[in-house]
């Protein structure tokens, strides 16, 4: 069946991520990918968030500068403009970003408190991170930065059929139509939030610790709970995997002169290769998502400035999450997924040229959109893996 709003199906995106997943992991424990600059300790701007998690699972262990490349500790900061006055739930104080940019990065930002992290060493699974801190943040997302379409993207998904039942053909016909009175632009933002919502969850799930048995593992319960019992939140997930498809693929040639700058020019032409490699393993699948339909016509500014503003400040609020693996991995999703609108709606392809505009992107802009992009191969793969555990446990067992 055809996702909505893309251009392909779910058994397209299915055949793509095999192809490309043993890539895209090694690409991420490269030595220019693994490493990711940001700001752990950021005050939340919106509310007082003093429940931060105690549990050792919810820490992140940084790494010394000094075992880095200098140019990446020395990065000179691009030229930045300062925010306009946004929308009602946007009080920025001397927040900066380029215009092009959907989202905030913390490659952006000169502070000490800034550091870097072995992504490697700090996989995204389950903390035990919940509860009023975790739900605030998710409210906050929903109800006040989502253009206020909630209810109408979800209307009727309560007595869809279980997914967890469904072939992947009859994926795209759960829930009802009422979604399509929204404009175009506005469910594209609400897919991309949920489908980073349902991202986060299946990596949960899926890295489930059992502290009965002290073994870490998948859990099915909690991703049909979580996930498999809303068919619109699984199909979410390849729809943001497809959209990150296109702007993965569009920023390739970006990427053959871009300068990795690793220390090594070995490294260099190693990391230059597995990319284009990578690049073109994607290019077998025809394009998965037409930008070009979006943010047309009389109104298409004001939405664009909207649109951007919305997702500048999820950026934000993910400095509100009480857990420091958790805000790691959010804020880092969050750039991957504004990465990925920036080289979908602010660039043409006959910009995408680093010798000619060689300061588009933020090193942690290209690292955040790859790693995005392995988190939602990751959860593809983890469906199909709790597939295949709920049609074991719905399969009824022959006595011998």
């Amino acid at each position: 069946g055809q996702i909505r709003d893309t251009c392909c199906d779910y058994q397209s995106i299915e055949t793509i991520q095999s192809d490309v997943f043993d890539k895209i992991q090694s690409l991420v424990h490269s030595k220019f990918f693994r490493y990711y600059r940001a700001d752990l300790w950021k005050e939340c701007p919106f509310w007082n968030e003093e429940a931060l998690c105690t549990n050792r699972d919810c820490s992140v262990a940084t790494i010394d500068e000094n075992v880095l490349p200098v140019d990446w500790r020395k990065d000179a900061l691009s030229a930045i403009q300062l925010s306009p006055k946004g929308s009602l739930f946007q009080p920025f104080k001397q927040c900066t970003y380029k215009d092009q940019d959907f989202c905030l990065v913390d490659d952006q930002i000169d502070s000490d408190s800034v550091v870097y992290i072995d992504l490697t060493e700090n996989p995204e699974r389950f903390t035990g991170y919940a509860g009023p801190s975790s739900g605030r943040v998710w409210k906050a997302i929903y109800e006040e930065n989502c253009f206020d379409i909630v209810h109408q993207m979800t209307e009727g998904c309560e007595t869809c059929n279980n997914i967890m039942n469904l072939d992947l053909a009859e994926e795209a016909d759960g829930g009802n139509d009422s979604n399509d009175e929204v404009c175009l632009e506005k469910r594209v933002y609400y897919r991309l939030i949920s489908g980073l919502h349902s991202s986060i969850s299946i990596h949960i799930c899926h890295e489930w610790f059992d502290r009965e048995t002290g073994i870490w593992g998948p859990n099915l319960d909690c991703f049909v709970n979580r996930i498999g019992s809303h068919p619109e939140r699984l199909q979410n997930v390849y729809f943001t995997y497809a959209l990150l498809l296109r702007a993965v693929s569009k920023i390739g040639p970006y990427l053959d002169k871009y300068e990795y700058r690793t220390g090594s020019e070995q490294e260099d032409e190693k990391t230059r290769l597995m990319v284009q490699d990578f690049i073109k393993s994607t290019d077998s699948c025809p394009s998965t998502f037409d930008e070009n339909l979006m943010f047309k016509g009389p109104e298409a500014q004001a939405l664009k400035t909207e649109f951007k503003d919305h997702f500048r400040n999820v950026s934000k609020i993910m400095d509100c999450v009480g857990c420091e693996k958790c805000r790691l991995w959010g804020k880092l999703q969050t750039v991957g997924l504004g990465t990925a609108l920036k080289v979908l709606f602010s660039y043409e392809d006959k910009s995408l040229d680093p010798v000619k505009n060689p300061d588009l992107f933020e090193r942690g802009e290209i690292v955040a959109l790859f790693n995005t992009f392995n988190r939602f191969s990751e959860s593809v793969d983890a469906i199909k893996t709790f597939r295949a555990m709920y049609a074991d446990k719905m399969t009824p067992k022959v006595c011998v």
